[in-house]
């Protein structure tokens, strides 16, 4: 599966914000455990198989998610790791704002009401019989399960009109329907968008 060369799209280890004091570790082996490991998303390059939708629908990638401008990193850069010791508060403060930063990351109003087509891998929110009617895409694989939640912008929350079987955690899928700026706070992640569902078609690379 190919996958972009570049991309920032990261998370923040979301149980460590809440358990500091549990653990007593170095400020740098906590940056490294919260924050910044770089994972590149998705292509958007490829087309999917089979994926009829009425109308129409743009192909998108998840850079285009982010609106101009915003710096995920922020908060982090203002912050001078070498000086700082051992648990240090401003760290923890540091960390937490990011967090929180993160959860309320800004959208992109560019793009909101279009239909979309948007690849991503599935974090099931629900487990019926039936099949899944709600889950979350993310960019990367891990993310909101191996790996904490990447900033709300990066997590788009799916709705479909019936469930679907056969579809299971980190699949990769194609999503298509109209994006809109719906916030959801799940036990998974923060969203800050939702696509209604029209269809959800499996991710094929274009050289498979």
């Amino acid at each position: 599966m190919r996958q972009v060369a570049r991309c920032w799209t990261v998370g923040v280890l979301l149980p460590a914000l809440w358990v500091w004091s549990a653990q007593a570790q170095s400020v740098r082996e906590t940056v490294r455990d919260t924050v910044p490991l770089v994972q590149p998303a998705l292509s958007a390059d490829a087309s999917p198989p089979g994926a009829n939708v009425p109308g129409a629908t743009r192909t998108i990638g998840w850079e285009q998610l982010i609106p101009a401008g915003w710096d995920p990193y922020k908060d982090l850069k203002a912050l001078n790791l070498d000086a700082l010791k051992d648990n240090d508060p401003k760290a923890e403060e540091a960390l937490k704002k990011m967090r929180q930063m993160w959860d309320n990351a800004p959208i992109n109003p560019l793009i909101l009401g279009q239909g979309v087509r948007l690849p991503g891998y599935v974090v099931p929110l629900e487990d019926l019989a039936a099949g899944i009617k709600e889950f979350l895409l993310v960019p990367y694989f891990g993310a909101c399960v191996h790996s904490p939640p990447p900033p709300a912008n990066q997590i788009v929350h799916v709705l479909l009109d019936k469930p679907v079987k056969n579809l299971r955690l980190m699949d990769v899928v194609w999503v298509s329907g109209p994006l809109s700026a719906t916030k959801t706070d799940s036990h998974m992640g923060v969203a800050s968008y939702r696509i209604d569902a029209k269809a959800v078609t499996p991710y094929q690379d274009k050289k498979r």
